[in-house]
């Protein structure tokens, strides 16, 4: 199956490496017009750059998204300078890992902040958009830990589970009006964040790094980790028409970690 998004305004935030990354490059690939958003302006322009040079379209707007007002101001301007948004990726934000001795009030508003505020302020104003247009489609990338609870991720795992609901629910309330929400749980995956939350693990646990990246690979009936590009070949599925019946959905991509109905 050959998904195109030819003529369709894609942003993508979180867009300046891992599954933000891989989430551009494939809408670029399928023929969209993909603006990147990044909190890091450096590393946002070399991937803007990484994917110019590979024949794509990419466009870099660098944007604080747990701030609300730097939010809003960063859709109004993409619809104004680029055009209408109609699909939205949110992969922006990543909540710390904390060993549960280390958690406290910081520890919890680190997690809202930085992953759930940090897409539910892009959400919010793009999804009215769509809503009064008649059409449009949203994929959150949302981590695993807000389906299953781990010692090492109380905080944003929470966070995680905010957006699962908050997913649901705005998909059910703009059912009517043509827009789509639906959401991605990816388990270990192969990014740059993976380290740190090893790190923590084995401080916690006394154990090496690769002691801990073992237990953690032969909890994956897969045996391995995923790769961005598995992650964003399927947000490319449910963002596109192909998709088009499919909205409220939570799909988990763990290698088969959950086994949950």
């Amino acid at each position: 199956m050959k998904i195109s998004l030819d003529n369709r305004l894609a942003v993508v935030t979180g867009a300046s490496r891992g599954i933000g990354l891989a989430c551009a490059r494939e809408f670029a690939a399928a023929g969209a017009r993909v603006v990147l958003v990044a909190r890091d302006a450096t590393r946002l322009a070399a991937a803007c750059d990484e994917l110019v040079a590979e024949g794509l379209s990419a466009i870099p707007m660098a944007a604080d998204l747990s701030d609300a007002k730097a939010a809003v101001a960063l859709v109004a301007r993409i619809e104004s300078e680029v055009g209408a948004i109609d699909l939205l990726v949110n992969s922006a934000g990543a909540a710390r890992r904390f060993a549960p001795d280390d958690l406290d009030a910081a520890a919890f508003h680190q997690g809202m902040d930085a992953k759930y505020f940090s897409t539910m302020h892009v959400l919010a104003p793009v999804v009215q958009a769509m809503a009064r247009r008649g059409r449009g489609s949203v994929v959150n990338i949302i981590g695993q830990g807000g389906r299953v609870a781990s010692p090492m991720h109380i905080s944003g795992g929470a966070a995680n589970a905010a957006l699962m609901l908050a997913t649901v629910g705005y998909a059910r309330a703009h059912a009517g009006q043509g827009v789509r929400v639906n959401a991605i749980n990816p388990g270990l995956t192969f990014t740059s964040r993976v380290e740190e939350g090893l790190e923590v693990s084995a401080r916690a646990s006394g154990k090496t790094r690769e002691q801990v990246l073992a237990d953690e690979l032969a909890r994956i009936p897969m045996g391995r980790m995923a790769q961005p590009e598995e992650v964003a070949r399927v947000a490319l599925f449910l963002a596109s028409d192909a998709a088009s019946y499919v909205s409220g959905a939570i799909v988990p991509m763990d290698g088969c970690t959950g086994s949950v109905i």
